[in-house]
This record gives structure tokens, C-alpha cells and sequence, in this order.
């Protein structure tokens, strides 16, 4: 069985980090965080630390 190339294994790393790299910018701009106005409001009189 012959032995693959280094400069084989260069290029199929360079094409899978060009994968998850793309990947991982298509999931973090897909995101879409929640509008402020959905969030609870904290009522922070109501919140007594008792140090």
C-alpha cells in the first residue's frame, strides 16, 4: 500500500480547515440572539444581600 505524500496531507488540511472554518462563520452568523425586549427586567429593590 503506498504512502501518501506530505504535500497530500497539506492539502487535505488546508481543505478541512477551509470546512470548519466556513462552517463555523456560517453558524455564528446565523444566530439570531433574542430582542431585549423579551428579557426579563430585574427589579433590583427587591433585592436584599444580606452580607
Amino acid at each position: 500500500m503506498p504512502q501518501m505524500a506530505p504535500i497530500s496531507w497539506l492539502t487535505l488540511f488546508f481543505i478541512f480547515f477551509m470546512i470548519f472554518i466556513m462552517f463555523n462563520t456560517m453558524n455564528y452568523f446565523s444566530y439570531f440572539p433574542s430582542s431585549p425586549k423579551h428579557q426579563k427586567k430585574l427589579n433590583f429593590k427587591t433585592m436584599n444581600w444580606k452580607w
